[in-house]
């Protein structure tokens, strides 16, 4: 867990210093008020093979100069020995290297490659330590408990109703980094595949309670449940609110929780009634120290952490019975513009997400008037592609539609294309965007109150007015959007608007206010207080995939507690030619 930042104003952040004096003895083990509820039906982790990990990680740090810092030696060991295990496992596993990083370092992601993709449920921890020691609960643990978890599931290979996906972060020790890094690497369509994220952070801490990050979420049932069928009456995770890396995914708008047992604050006399151990002491007194080895594990948090991230996998992604055979279908691009009497190309790729390949038949539905869709081949085995042809007739029916892509198989399962017909020649054209300059007060556009403005501490591009986002330095969030019908039967389709964006924030790495543009159900870009620029900057998007639709273009604008980013909007156009 990363150190807290304050929070006060400053223009620059002061790192709260940690300062450990008495270390507390281990936590005394609590008999279940009650027996599991008879629905655990997960695996039992064998809390010796998370201890043998543990040690291989403390083993690691010994060897390499005594710690597992991000971009040090012994990270980079950490990494190659995570990497071999479930690679060996039978894992899709890939490296992402943080270039953002403070100590730039791979991000580890091993995904099991059963289940829908478009479905997947994230499990997640740092590997990294602190420069000052091993490392071991602060997260050796969260990453051996995962580990584990991750090798259960591939030894029993169930039937899967989800996809998993199991993430080792960098550089979370200097702020997060290499999670924001990789939320920010993601395209909106697949953030939106991911259904909830679930962080691990000091989960074996010697004098630990037992904490849930989003405690009343829907997200955080299936851990509470685990935990409430022990008798361990868990709290919120207070204290590693924004912490730790489930906050990147928080901030992208994706469901977290996750489970801790507590860094450097003091446990409460009632928490030491409910749960044991000593009151007024650290639930972790080697909390980033050198005494953070081996023998700063509690094996009873250790054990109840890793037995309840498996009823929370199974519970959440996996189904009953024998795998079975099974595949999934998509389609890139997913968009495209036939001209009448022209033709267009797509890739189908189809994947074996359960069981055994098979043999997938393709077709296609929803196809109008005057316009035939071909694959070549016309079977793949899953796992295989094709090639989608679609061909307009001279006669063919201009507008929007959704084309459905079927495969078939033992089952049958689909994904979506929108195809625009345009008519060739007969383009309506022009500028779709009414009041560009918003010079003619403030129709068609709607807006936060006085986000349309001439105000004189922000200079319009063009004229006198201009839309001015943010600026208050204060949590806060403004809108700007209009509903735009996108003409058929043009060739280009160009949104455009100039951007200025000044700010008071300091950092180099972390976007605290941001600005997001979206088109219909797209996001187009996000801009942020790391983006500040003198001067107005031109930003162009395509818009063909729109075309014969109407949609809104909206402008979103955030601000956190304190230090002002503007983000000031001029002469704003759709242009079909």
């Amino acid at each position: 867990m990363r150190l807290r930042t304050s929070t006060t104003g400053l223009a620059v952040a002061v790192l709260a210093a940690v300062t450990m004096t008495l270390a507390a003895p281990p936590a005394t083990a609590i008999r279940p008020t009650a027996a599991p509820v008879a629905a655990l039906a997960a695996p039992d982790i064998s809390v010796a093979n998370v201890q043998a990990h543990v040690s291989r990680f403390h083993t690691i740090a010994t060897g390499n100069g005594g710690n597992r810092r991000a971009g040090s030696a012994g990270y980079t060991a950490s990494v190659a020995y995570v990497r071999s295990t479930l690679e060996a496992a039978g894992y899709t596993v890939t490296e992402q290297t943080c270039t953002t990083c403070v100590y730039r370092s791979n991000n580890l992601l091993a995904e099991w490659p059963h289940g829908p993709a478009d479905q997947v449920v994230m499990f997640g921890a740092h590997l990294d330590g602190v420069a000052a020691g091993p490392g071991v609960n602060d997260n050796g643990s969260g990453s051996a408990v995962l580990l584990e978890n991750a090798l259960v599931l591939a030894q029993q290979n169930p039937t899967m109703t989800k996809r998993v996906r199991f993430a080792w972060w960098t550089d979370e020790e200097q702020g997060l980094n290499g999670s924001e890094f990789y939320v920010n690497s993601l395209t909106a369509t697949q953030r939106g595949h991911i259904k909830g994220y679930y962080n691990f952070d000091m989960v074996a801490s010697t004098n630990g309670g037992y904490f849930i990050n989003r405690l009343t979420s829907t997200t955080a049932a299936p851990l509470k449940a685990y935990w409430d069928s022990l008798g361990l009456q868990p709290e919120e995770n207070v204290e590693g609110q924004g912490r730790s890396d489930d906050y990147s995914f928080q901030q992208a708008g994706i469901p977290t929780s996750g489970y801790a047992t507590g860094a450097s604050a003091r446990k409460t006399s009632a928490q030491a009634a409910k749960w044991g151990g000593t009151a007024n002491a650290s639930y972790d007194p080697c909390y980033h120290r050198s005494c953070d080895t081996i023998s700063n594990i509690s094996s009873t948090h250790l054990d109840r952490s890793a037995d309840g991230v498996a009823y929370a996998l199974w519970q959440l992604a996996v189904g009953t019975g024998n795998p079975t055979d099974d595949f999934s279908v998509t389609v890139s691009p997913t968009s495209g513009t036939v001209a009448r009497g022209a033709s267009a190309t797509a890739t189908v790729r189809t994947a074996t997400t359960g069981g055994s390949a098979q043999t997938v038949t393709l077709s296609a539905s929803g196809v109008p008037a005057g316009v035939t869709v071909s694959f070549s081949p016309a079977s793949v085995t899953s796992g295989g592609s094709a090639t989608m042809t679609v061909t307009a007739s001279p006669t063919a029916t201009a507008g929007a539609f959704t084309v459905t892509v079927t495969g078939t198989g033992s089952v049958s399962r689909t994904a979506t294309y929108r195809l625009t017909v345009t008519d060739g020649g007969n383009c309506a054209g022009g500028q779709v965007v009414g009041n560009t300059s918003f010079e003619s007060g403030t129709a068609p556009w709607t807006a936060t109150s006085g986000v349309i403005t001439n105000s004189a501490g922000q200079p319009a591009r063009t004229g006198s007015y201009k839309a001015w986002l943010g600026g208050d330095g204060r949590t806060r969030t403004e809108t700007l959007s209009q509903s735009l019908t996108v003409p058929a039967g043009c060739t280009t389709y160009t949104l455009a608007f100039h951007l200025h964006i000044d700010t008071a924030e300091t950092t180099t790495r972390t976007a605290y206010d941001k600005l997001t543009v979206q088109l219909g159900t797209t996001t187009l870009a996000t801009y942020s207080n790391l983006d500040a620029a003198s001067g107005y900057l031109l930003r162009s998007f395509d818009a063909a995939s729109y075309a014969g639709q109407t949609v809104t273009l909206r402008f979103t604008g955030t601000e956190d507690a304190s230090l002002q980013t503007s983000f000031v909007i001029d002469d704003v156009t759709l242009q079909a030619s």
